[in-house]
């Protein structure tokens, strides 16, 4: 069965750790009643990149440009195809909106110039 996936690379501040985590807990909720088929948020904990062969790979905190009081988080959410995302997407973004006037004024507990996001198709699946 071919699958979707949604992909993230962030960078969230060590003192934001908790309150990111609670947003995250509460944004696996939403999708994963949406139809989300998994929703994974990763806090980096090896990314001390050693060579491969003499060649040295970009670390995560390089590409993030992450300072040391920071965390890289690789997130990602599952769906069963492009059209199943986009549908489940609708639903939490209707949701979302709807909640607008409750979180109008907490900020993000992480830096949205730093954060990266794309969808990818999956094409091989061990």
């Amino acid at each position: 069965m071919a699958k979707y996936i949604d992909g993230f690379v962030l960078v969230v501040p060590k003192d934001k750790i908790a309150e990111y985590k609670k947003m995250a807990e509460e944004g696996a909720s939403v999708w994963m009643r949406y139809g989300a088929l998994e929703y994974m948020e990763c806090m980096g904990e090896d990314l001390v990149i050693k060579d491969m062969d003499g060649m040295k790979p970009l670390a995560f905190t390089e590409m993030a440009k992450a300072k040391p009081n920071e965390t890289v988080w690789f997130s990602f959410i599952v769906y069963k195809s492009r059209k199943h995302r986009d549908e489940v997407n609708t639903k939490v973004m209707e949701e979302m909106n709807k909640q607008k006037e409750k979180y109008k004024d907490v900020s993000m507990p992480f830096d949205m110039e730093r954060f990266a996001y794309g969808g990818f198709e999956v094409v091989v699946e061990g």
